[in-house]
């Protein structure tokens, strides 16, 4: 009968498998040792053919049952060897050589790009240019060791149908030739690039860079990553088109207490070289951010967090001299369910700012605006209605910091539709009311992001 003829086979080779198995080095570990699982791979193949032959001169002699117990007393070897950490045993007087260094691949960064293109129609200017880029970035993300890491953003600007609030239209091309020349024509830009400490004790973490500011939670957010084309009006008239950033140190803190609905909290205090000049003109003098902000977790799909900002600084150009604080509470609503979190979903946001500190010359000539400040609100919501399909809503308001008895808003409904995780288009109407009861002006935009490499449209 050929059954006693072919278990001892089929032991033989459930045999080579399991030491196959027991003597590869466990995935994940990071130790990529080529060369000598070849070797080793090689030996093993040379001992299962040696078992095979010594099995098929038994079976042919008749020793039916002496094979048995040999293939028997191999199963258990082997299993004695895979629950001691299956680690090959070296013969007696031989010497194996591992290389344990690292691959010059894995010394590289990530290494990844952003690019933001859109297409617009306005009715008011048909001659402007339809298609354009906005902005292509390139980041480079690494971990340097177990206690710090290191980020660099470059980015390209283009020009556009930017959002000017309180700008006429001849205004608006002059700001547009202003920022294809500071942006466009200059090449590439840092956004951010700085070295971060994180794993202090504590709850401590250290930033030391030029970097996106803790003011509020959306300042932080790369243009490609906004729910919107723009970001919010008063952000725009009060710190200007991109993200506060400016180069110093930032300090956080992570309470050691609280948790779930109790709520988890951080505080943090950046201090900064001026380098916004819509805020700060020519000074150079240091700036002080405090944010403190709380999150917490109401169930397992609702949660909600609240944050407020301080900045100071001091504004200085060649006509006066005065300090100048802004002001910043944001919040943010999420309601998502863990059974159909890729289905349906529900986020909320809004923020309200103030400017404290307004200029009292304009062009040489003094001219109080009988105003201290100005302030500006904003709010979105976006509404998960399928794995692919969101739709949204936004309105901002804002005061003149000029003229603060003169007011703007906005109004925007969006459609967006995610591809993928890596590609995203959406499609937006901007309304923009006129100033001082002028009429409003209209433009939809068609906007497409995608991303390369491993870090996408992050929202941190």
């Amino acid at each position: 009968m050929n059954m006693p003829k072919r278990a001892p086979m089929i032991g033989v080779v459930a045999l080579s498998t399991l030491v196959a198995l027991a003597g590869a080095p466990e995935e994940g570990t990071g130790q990529e040792r080529p060369d000598s699982l070849r070797i080793e791979l090689e030996r093993l193949k040379a001992v299962v053919d040696s078992l095979r032959l010594e099995v098929e001169r038994l079976q042919a002699s008749g020793q039916q049952e002496e094979a048995g117990d040999a293939l028997a007393a191999l199963r258990a070897a082997a299993a004695e060897a895979a629950a001691a950490g299956g680690e090959p045993v070296p013969e007696e007087g031989s010497q194996e050589f591992v290389g344990r260094q690292r691959s010059l691949q894995a010394l590289n960064p990530e290494i990844s790009l952003n690019a933001d293109v859109m297409g617009h129609m306005n009715p008011d200017d048909p001659d402007a240019d339809n298609f354009f880029w906005r902005e292509f970035e390139i980041s480079l993300q690494s971990a340097l060791d177990p206690f710090s890491r290191a980020a660099v953003f470059l980015s390209r600007h283009g020009s556009g149908p930017e959002v000017i609030p309180f700008a006429h239209h001849e205004e608006g091309e002059e700001h547009e030739e202003e920022h294809e020349e500071e942006h466009g024509a200059g090449g590439f830009d840092i956004e951010e690039g700085y070295v971060e400490w994180v794993s202090l004790p504590g709850g401590l973490g250290v930033k030391f860079g030029k970097f996106f500011q803790r003011f509020g939670t959306v300042n932080r957010w790369h243009a490609h990553a906004l729910p919107f084309q723009s970001r919010s009006l008063p952000h725009i008239a009060f710190l200007g088109e991109e993200s506060l950033a400016q180069t110093g140190i930032s300090l956080s803190w992570l309470a050691p207490f609280g948790g779930g609905s109790a709520g988890t909290y951080e505080a943090t205090v950046e201090v900064t070289r001026s380098e916004n000049e819509g805020l700060f003109g020519e000074a150079s003098s240091a700036t002080v951010l405090a944010h403190l902000n709380g999150f917490w977790q109401f169930s397992r799909s609702t949660d909600f967090e609240l944050g407020g900002s301080w900045l100071n600084g001091h504004y200085k150009d060649e006509f006066e001299s005065f300090p100048r604080n802004v002001y910043n509470a944001e919040m943010a609503f999420n309601w998502r369910p863990p059974s159909r979190s890729r289905q349906t979903g529900l986020t909320i946001r809004g923020g309200y700012m103030l400017l404290d500190g307004l200029n009292q010359v304009h062009e040489g000539v003094p001219e109080p605006t009988g105003h201290e400040t100005a302030a500006g609100l904003w709010s979105t919501a976006e509404l998960r209605l399928s794995p692919n399909w969101l739709v949204g809503g936004r309105f901002d308001q804002v005061e003149n910091p000029a003229e603060p008895d003169v007011t703007q808003w906005m109004a925007s409904p969006t459609l967006t539709w995610w591809q993928s995780e890596f590609v995203r288009v959406r499609g937006e109407y901007d309304f923009l009311s006129g100033v001082e009861g002028g009429d409003g002006s209209g433009m939809f935009i068609l906007q497409v992001t995608f991303a390369m490499g491993p870090h996408k449209h992050a929202t941190y």
